[in-house]
């Protein structure tokens, strides 16, 4: 198979006498900010991007506020920072926009039976990390949002993986770890759901830990819904490993919390963020409508050269006007 190249283009350097355009303002001391100063809904220079493009690499998760989009905006200000990918690999997209993947409150009810019991990391993801080439970054947006409740979080893994034992970094660098889209063990999914996962089956061996293509650090390539194992590891000591991990990920000085409000847009680095979507949402009966669009990812490289190979299912690629 052909490597796949990441489109998210490479930040570079402003002259120092530039001015910058955007206002950033962090939210965390590792992750997080809000950026302002800025209009979405209009053209944007290629100076305002290059910063926005910095201010994600710095910051790994930037949001902004009162930006009403609509889907073709909200494509065109994808399209500064790489290409569009199909809205999901799996789950399709929104009807009309291609581009476009629609979370939706209640888009679990076709896919479970009933409330999935989940330990406290099982919903942390980073996206799509089953295809070989995973997403490089994603930009959510959105409308209908409830007047409390409905948070999402991200979490750093560079940071988690810099707070660890220089020790255990140094083998974690050494690692591979397989990463499946199945549906969930243990969970009442719906026939219809488990065949439609089945019939398009992603796997891919990632290195377990990745280094950044433009900042050159590394992170923790650990998406606890998606990575199952450790190759070459027995499967307690694989177990113990990963719920070590999957514990480190989601430590809170790692986190930033976001709370929505209608026209807010997150726009987060899928290479070196894992986040977890609300379920607070489903104990009340308030409406929560916001639509994702993700850009090409790279094949994730790992310490020495270690690469991620493809064990089943096709990259993630562009969407193109033929689909």
């Amino acid at each position: 198979m052909a490597p796949v190249v990441s489109t998210l283009s490479t930040a570079s350097e402003l002259p120092a006498t530039e001015p910058q355009t955007i206002r950033i303002r962090p939210l965390s001391v590792h992750i997080g900010a809000e950026v302002s100063d800025v209009d979405l809904t209009a053209p944007l220079s290629e100076q305002t991007v290059r910063e926005i493009r910095e201010a994600l690499v710095r910051w790994k998760v930037i949001f902004f506020r009162d930006q009403p989009l609509t889907h073709s905006q909200h494509i065109r200000f994808a399209e500064y920072f790489g290409q569009p990918t199909i809205g999901h690999p799996i789950f399709g997209y929104e009807q009309g926009f291609p581009q476009i993947y629609s979370v939706a409150r209640d888009r679990y009810a076709t896919r479970f039976s009933e409330t999935r019991t989940l330990r406290p990391w099982t919903g942390w993801h980073t996206d799509v990390t089953a295809a070989v080439n995973p997403p490089a970054a994603s930009i959510l947006r959105g409308v209908d949002i409830p007047p409390y409740g409905g948070d999402t979080q991200w979490t750093d893994l560079e940071a988690a993986y810099q707070s660890l034992s220089e020790s255990l970094r140094g083998y974690l660098d050494t690692l591979v770890g397989e990463h499946r889209f199945t549906a969930p063990e243990g969970s009442q999914a719906k026939d219809s759901f488990v065949q439609q996962v089945k019939s398009r089956e992603l796997v891919s061996h990632h290195p377990l830990v990745r280094i950044h293509p433009e900042s050159g650090r590394r992170s923790l390539f650990v998406s606890p819904s998606f990575l199952k194992r450790i190759v070459g590891l027995t499967p307690r000591e694989s177990e113990h490993l990963l719920q070590l991990l999957f514990e480190q990920v989601v430590r809170p000085e790692h986190t930033v919390r976001f709370k929505w409000e209608p026209g807010s847009i997150a726009f987060w680095d899928n290479r070196s963020t894992a986040h977890l979507a609300p379920s607070d949402i489903y104990a009340t009966d308030f409406p929560r409508q916001l639509y994702r669009i993700t850009l090409v990812g790279d094949v994730p490289v790992g310490v020495n050269g270690l690469t991620s190979t493809a064990i089943s299912g096709e990259p993630v690629l562009a969407h193109t006007a033929e689909g």
